[in-house]
């Protein structure tokens, strides 16, 4: 099992004739993933050839579905155009769009993340500035390195990209059922919220590990709903102890301003939820497993 993306998952690239699509198409075809198709309406009809697998490139994502049976995107496309390439995703109805794409105007995501609520939400979306997720051995969707982790019981959902790929080399001998880097802007789709109530379905998921940042209430609500409705053992980072107020720390919504969204506030929320809290990504590594031991 694995949470949003599996084995059978077919993927399409919006943007993947491009340097950066083109580049981590190639490294998600490696990883075993099944890449059906790229979009560019400029070069639709022709293909391109990744070390000998020919991937066709269509010219919507309507079109690429219907000729594929693609349920997956994952966008690639520039900051300016990525509102109209999540739009058409959602308007082609597509069950999962990841939007790997950093430096998307805020009000860019707002106005696509109410695009996908207007439709039903019938297409989850994750980003946008994420590095999307992997279900190792299984299929990998964005930019997280395949050969740093296998395939094992934990689950780890993280607003920070460099943090994913640390915490799943820390943890590469117990392994994932799925990891999922959500990105750090201010208006994200798939929340933790999301991820853990998914990870709490998945039977093949024994133990979560949620990874946070300074910035905004989304580690507290989460403790909070840890506390109503996780009955699996969690375990937390936050990142950015050290950062002093009002300073903005990588993420655009890394930032605190007084009491609000600091580390030390998340933390006490997380541990009065029953999450031990490491202090740093090798500590929490401990405390995974620890807790995974029994």
């Amino acid at each position: 099992m694995a949470i949003f993306l599996t084995k059978e998952s077919k993927v399409i690239v919006q943007g993947m004739t491009g340097s950066e699509g083109q580049k981590h198409t190639k490294r998600m075809l490696a990883s075993g993933t099944t890449i059906v198709g790229g979009v560019n309406p400029r070069k639709a009809g022709t293909s391109v050839d990744f070390d000998g697998t020919e991937v066709p490139v269509f010219g919507s994502v309507a079109e690429a579905m219907q000729a594929t049976g693609a349920d997956v995107t994952v966008i690639f496309v520039p900051p300016r155009f990525a509102k109209d390439a999540v739009i058409e995703a959602i308007d082609a109805g597509i069950g999962l769009a990841v939007v790997i794409t950093e430096g998307i105007a805020v009000h860019d995501t707002a106005a696509f993340w109410a695009h996908a609520g207007a439709k039903g939400n019938a297409t989850r979306i994750i980003g946008p500035n994420c590095p999307g997720l992997i279900s190792p051995g299984q299929s990998n969707a964005g930019i997280i390195p395949a050969d740093i982790t296998t395939a094992g019981r934990i689950g780890l959902v993280s607003k920070s990209g460099t943090l994913t790929y640390q915490m799943m080399y820390e943890l590469r001998d117990l392994g994932f059922s799925s990891a999922v880097g959500i990105g750090g802007d201010p208006v994200i789709g798939t929340t933790h919220i999301d991820a853990l109530a998914a990870f709490e379905a998945d039977p093949d998921t024994d133990l979560i590990v949620m990874i946070g940042e300074i910035g905004g209430d989304a580690e507290e609500r989460a403790a909070d709903y840890i506390k109503e409705h996780v009955t699996k053992p969690v375990v937390g980072y936050v990142a950015g102890f050290t950062a002093p107020e009002g300073k903005t720390m990588g993420h655009a919504g890394a930032i605190v301003s007084g009491s609000s969204g600091t580390a030390q506030a998340k933390q006490e929320a997380l541990e009065a939820a029953g999450v031990k809290v490491g202090k740093t990504p090798s500590e929490t590594a401990r405390l995974a497993r620890a807790a995974l031991a029994g």
